[in-house]
């Protein structure tokens, strides 16, 4: 049984890793080629849209993780008719959304770009991004979606093909939009919304080729199954918003304290540490398909392989990642402090050295997070996200910043995530006290060698 679950693991999280890199690579592009196009300026004013884009992404992973995941456990109980009608209703609510999310984008966006910190020397910027954005956001929303049933309907290699191929598109069209076109930060905006239709156009083939288990039905509404599911992606969404938070009280921060210099600074790091975050996601969404299949089941002998090797991956590849940045960090800012601003670059290199140290935490966080949501544990999956999204958080940073400046800035993400650490351990061995009953009876009766 060891080897099995481990063979799918592997193959699960390496290509959702994979996958989730490749997405990333959409905020790196942007960010490199507006720091070659705007200067500091253009970082600045990124960075203060940035947060709406992690908004959008986590209600398409609070609809797309929640239904896919309700999908997996009726599947595994043979309720084909309902788990066709979760992925009808996931589309419908990701349109319904995706319009309100565009509606703000036409009439709101200036209003909305000043809440976020932009000045009069950005927000003309700022305002560009947000409109372009928030228009495509019915499409940012759908792929989640898209991505999530894929992956859960046994496809991960098609998943993470889509979005790949997304993402290098990203790449090319933000140089073709931004330096032959002069498009501006109009072009990195609009390069960015065409990846996830091309990605939507990937993942359209699971369909044509026959392999979709899932279809779409002719299929009412159903509002009180949509609570159920979207509380089970509810963890993703904090999980995703806790970045908008956090990237909105460090730019207001920052902003007091060292001015758009210091943002800009901030972009770099919070741009970069959003690849790290990505990696651990990965992890995590890679699981939770065969956390889900499992728990349908009641193996509990699964939950608990899939769960150990998740966070052996997850410290190892902190591990790799931190001291990568710490022997690169010069090369590193470089690439994104085209003006070579030597205030830039002193304020990014202590934040990566400090920031990346809270990687060893939050990949094991983000995991745990992640088992109790695939595994029924809404509840306790909310709790722990609002305490690192906010709850705590916030209060480190507005405190640290007091006693020691931009220091304390990178340190309160460090904290944060060593108590939440510590609380999502807690909670994991205390819930469910009936399934860890039965898997400790299930672990006693087998010997260690054959699992």
């Amino acid at each position: 049984m060891g080897n099995y679950v481990l063979k799918d693991f592997a193959k699960y999280v390496c290509l959702n890793i994979l996958g989730m890199l490749g997405l990333s690579c959409y905020i790196l592009a942007d960010t490199f080629f507006v720091a070659k196009a705007l200067g500091a300026t253009g970082i600045a004013a990124l960075n203060f849209s940035i947060s709406i884009y992690s908004v959008i992404h986590g209600t398409g992973l609070m609809i797309g993780l929640g239904g896919a995941t309700r999908y997996s456990i009726l599947k595994s109980q043979n309720e084909d008719e309902k788990a066709n009608a979760v992925f009808t209703t996931c589309i419908k609510l990701g349109f319904l959304i995706g319009a309100s999310f565009a509606l703000i984008g036409i009439v709101g966006s200036k209003t909305l770009a000043v809440i976020l910190g932009a000045d009069g020397t950005t927000l003309p910027l700022t305002k560009n991004y947000l409109t372009t954005i928030l228009c495509f956001a019915t499409f940012f929303i759908t792929n989640n979606i898209m991505l999530a049933f894929v992956r859960n309907d046994h496809n991960p290699n098609l998943s993470m093909f889509a979005m790949l191929m997304g993402s290098f598109s990203n790449i090319l069209l933000d140089y073709i939009f931004m330096f032959p076109l002069g498009m501006g930060m109009f072009g990195a905006a609009f390069a960015t919304s065409l990846a996830p239709i091309i990605s939507i156009s990937i993942l359209l083939l699971h369909f044509r080729r026959g392999k979709a288990q899932f279809r779409y039905i002719p299929y009412k509404m159903n509002w009180s199954g949509v609570g159920d599911f979207l509380s089970l992606g509810l963890s993703a969404f904090i999980t995703e918003v806790s970045s908008a938070v956090v990237l909105i009280t460090f730019n207001l921060v920052i902003l007091s304290i060292k001015g758009n210099l210091g943002v800009a600074s901030y972009g770099i790091v919070a741009n970069i540490a959003l690849v790290g975050v990505s990696v651990f996601v990965g992890i995590a969404q890679g699981m939770q398909p065969l956390v889900s299949y499992g728990y349908g089941l009641k193996d509990y002998m699964v939950l608990k392989k899939v769960l150990k090797y998740a966070v052996i991956t997850s410290f190892a590849i902190a591990s790799v990642m931190y001291l990568s940045t710490y022997f690169n960090v010069n090369f590193i800012i470089g690439i994104f402090n085209s003006e070579g601003n030597l205030a830039i670059a002193q304020i990014a290199r202590e934040g990566l050295v400090i920031y990346f140290i809270g990687f060893f935490f939050a990949g094991i966080n983000i995991i745990l997070t992640m088992y109790l949501s695939a595994s029924e544990h809404a509840k306790e999956a909310f709790a722990i996200s609002m305490a690192r999204g906010c709850i705590i958080i916030v209060p480190m940073a507005l405190m640290l910043s007091r006693i020691w400046g931009m220091t304390g800035i990178w340190l309160s993400f460090v904290i944060t995530e060593g108590i939440v650490m510590l609380i999502t351990i807690f909670t994991v061995a205390n819930s469910g006290k009936n399934e860890n009953d039965n898997l400790e009876k299930t672990i006693g009766n087998i010997p260690e060698e054959s699992y």
